[in-house]
């Protein structure tokens, strides 16, 4: 019996041993899975503002395609003509309207800085499909939060001119 306890007494403090090992390896796992968090958040974030240019780029052709024939309009910096039910505009100045407010809409849903260029290469007969090349491009911040990198998104679409096509 004496030499249970004596045996007992040496094992003392073993088992806290046990547990900060395992609570160390514990957090570097977490540590670990948190920075894994991070980067899918910013790589999420990413994938939003592509979404978002994809999506106002498109938006932007259905404008050009409801008013094929002032397509030469919206290669310019666009103007707030407030064009509404009330107020009736010329296709051009349509045009400039759709421009001005897709430019803002870009400007609130990517961050930093966003430029935009709109060429329109016009149709050649006897073809009626005009060519546009939409760019857009932003800023959005790196890693280390001290630099940004650039991104662009680029599209051609064909726009029908005339009707019938």
């Amino acid at each position: 019996m004496n030499k249970r306890i004596r045996f007992r007494r040496n094992e003392l403090g073993f088992t806290l041993l046990e547990a900060l090992i395992s609570f160390l390896i514990l957090s570097i796992g977490m540590l670990g899975i948190a920075s894994l968090q991070a980067i899918s958040l910013k790589a999420g974030k990413t994938s939003v503002y592509g979404s978002v240019a994809m999506m106002k780029v498109d938006e932007l052709f259905e404008s050009m395609r409801a008013n094929p024939s002032a397509l030469a309009s919206y290669t310019g910096a666009g103007t707030n003509n407030a064009c509404t039910g009330v107020i009736e505009c010329t296709e051009a100045q349509l045009a400039q309207d759709d421009v001005y407010w897709w430019k803002q809409n870009l400007k609130a849903g990517l961050p930093g800085t966003v430029t935009t260029a709109v060429t329109v290469t016009p149709a050649v007969a006897p073809s009626k499909m005009a060519t546009v090349k939409i760019d857009v491009s932003w800023k959005e911040r790196k890693k280390d939060a001290e630099t940004s990198v650039d991104k662009t998104y680029t599209t051609t679409a064909n726009i029908c001119t005339e009707i019938p096509c």
